[in-house]
């Protein structure tokens, strides 16, 4: 069970469930309301997108078992603790079940679902490989897990989208520095990943203005004058001032276990942001 756990990445998955629950009972209704995350509807909604991304996930390690051994060799499961046949069963299993979840809710839910699934095969395959597409697909996808809440309850509006790009910058900047922390198995397989092509200083050249968008974005969220003045001491301290420590660290970084710190901190941004939902109204 710890193994399979590991596998589908299970606080990722507790992280997918505190973000639509929040987005449900934060952003959707006036003030807070915490009711609408135990109706049958959203209780659907949510197991499909964590069926989903489970899968993606499993997918991922699948393709990934020979860098996964050279990046991270304590962390692989498949082909060790899970063979590889039932490894891809089980994700085929969770594929299937989150898109007829997802069609039995709503057709655009539906068809988000069936994107999120070709996208995670694909950047599995192929894209992760590339020069930026996977980063920008797991980046995409992120902004998704927020917009189809949204998009199901037929109440896409500014806050949510605001949350959603916020989600998908933060991701974007995560998605970079793991590549990077990741150079040396990536390179073994012929990846053709930023760090790679470009080499790891001018990756970090890459950054830097994805990093600085990122920070303005929050400058504007933080001033605009909807937001009220504790979200907006929130946000100055717990999401922007970490931002800029992650800017100052990504300067002096040159060893695996320094993208391996900022690749935890980019986490922890993206859960501080998240969390500031509940002081958004």
């Amino acid at each position: 069970m710890k193994e399979f756990l590991s596998l589908i990445r299970f606080p990722n998955l507790l992280l997918i469930v505190l973000s639509q629950a929040l987005v449900q009972a934060s952003l959707l209704s006036a003030g807070i309301n915490f009711s609408g995350i135990v109706t049958p509807d959203f209780l659907v909604l949510t197991l499909s997108t964590v069926f989903i991304a489970a899968a993606g996930y499993i997918i991922n390690d699948y393709y990934d078992v020979k860098i996964d051994a050279i990046n991270k060799p304590e962390r692989v499961v498949v082909g060790k603790s899970i063979r590889r046949r039932p490894a891809m069963f089980i994700h085929m299993l969770l594929s299937f079940a989150g898109i007829v979840l997802g069609f039995w809710l709503s057709l655009p839910v539906g068809l988000i679902n069936v994107g999120a699934v070709l996208l995670l095969w694909g950047y599995s395959d192929r894209l992760k490989k590339l020069p930026l597409a996977g980063n920008l697909v797991i980046a995409l996808l992120s902004a998704s897990m927020l917009l189809v809440v949204a998009v199901y309850a037929g109440k896409l509006n500014n806050i949510t989208i605001s949350y959603a790009v916020f989600a998908f910058l933060i991701s974007l900047i995560r998605e970079i520095v793991k590549d990077m922390e990741d150079v040396r198995g990536d390179a073994s397989f012929d990846c053709r990943t930023i760090p790679i092509v470009l080499g790891m200083r001018r990756a970090k050249y890459v950054l830097y203005p994805i990093i600085a968008l990122f920070q303005a974005f929050l400058l504007v969220v933080i001033f605009h004058p909807v937001t009220n003045t504790r979200f907006d001491i929130y946000m100055l301290l717990l999401v922007l001032l970490p931002s800029i420590w992650m800017t100052v660290k990504l300067a002096r970084a040159d060893r695996k276990r320094d993208f391996t710190y900022l690749s935890n901190l980019g986490k922890l941004i993206m859960l501080t942001g998240i969390l500031s939902m509940l002081l958004i109204n």
